[in-house]
């Protein structure tokens, strides 16, 4: 019973983690680019629900709502003002650029008064409230959290399976140059690619808060995120949600099972191992080149 507790806990902390691996990976198959501002947007996301339900009073579902919009759009004039002047340089440009775009989010938010360097309670309607199923006592928040993460992954199936839009983000990340040649408009894709990766690190954000609160360095748990995105494969989106679910299912039972502290590095470590053994991730595919 024990175990199963740990479980499902790890799952949900799993579900986080995918979530904000998703964004990696949706931007990578799009522009080849690697950002690490993932947390930050999760973080912003957070906070921009806390102030819609603290100034404007609005429930949490309408808060919820608008927060995933603004950061849509947020995403939107963040490739706009800043990724797109600077792609086809080095890879390592666009590193540093997304990184500082982390600090200076964090920054940003550590000047608003009275709420920058509060931790602070999202008043989600669930919060609180356990169900006891056969000896099992399961927290509201987990499963909140567990049951959005696959109906959002399930829409986003739909989405690329089914939609022209989907279809046409799938042909830019095979070949953008092919893409373009075919009349798809890869640069505005790009665009929206960034706005749907703000607008899912909002949702992982809003479903965090009322586990870990709502503080301005929520933001670090990307930095557990992108092992996530390793161990599935960097190129693979079911392999997003997979690899954040291994991530927190490891760091559940590593922080019951093994000795203090230990629960704060498995998730590296568990990103080793898997990498000796597979490369390219659970789900991802070698590349070759012919020279």
């Amino acid at each position: 019973m024990q175990l199963l507790q740990l479980l499902i806990s790890g799952v949900a902390q799993g579900c986080i983690y995918g979530l904000i691996a998703l964004g990696f990976v949706l931007i990578y198959k799009a522009t080849e680019t690697v950002t690490f501002a993932q947390g930050e947007l999760m973080m912003l996301g957070a906070f921009a629900g806390f102030l819609f339900m603290s100034v404007l009073g609005l429930p949490f579902w309408a808060a919820a709502l608008l927060a995933v919009v603004s950061m849509a759009l947020c995403g939107l004039l963040l490739e706009v003002a800043l990724i797109r002047p600077i792609l086809g340089q080095p890879a390592f440009s666009v590193v540093m650029l997304t990184i500082g775009i982390g600090y200076v989010c964090r920054g940003a938010i550590t000047m608003l008064p009275s709420i920058g360097t509060e931790t602070l309670a999202l008043a989600v309607p669930y919060r609180d409230t356990a169900l006891k199923v056969a000896g099992l006592v399961l927290n509201a928040e987990h499963l909140v959290v567990i049951a959005a993460t696959g109906v959002l992954c399930a829409v986003l199936y739909a989405g690329f399976r089914f939609s022209t839009l989907g279809i046409a983000m799938q042909a830019a990340s095979q070949n953008q140059l092919a893409a373009y040649y075919m009349g798809i408009p890869v640069r505005r894709l790009n665009t929206l690619v960034w706005g749907l990766a703000a607008a899912v690190a909002a949702i992982a954000g809003l479903l965090l808060a009322p586990i870990t609160f709502v503080y301005a360095n929520m933001g670090l748990v990307g930095l557990k995120a992108f092992p996530a995105a390793v161990i599935g494969g960097f190129g693979s989106v079911p392999g997003a949600i997979v690899g954040g679910l291994v991530i927190g299912v490891v760091e559940s039972l590593s922080g019951f099972y093994l000795p203090e502290g230990f629960k704060d590095i498995a998730a590296y470590v568990a990103v080793l191992l898997v990498l000796v053994v597979m490369p390219n991730g659970l789900f991802g595919e070698a590349l070759r080149k012919k020279v």
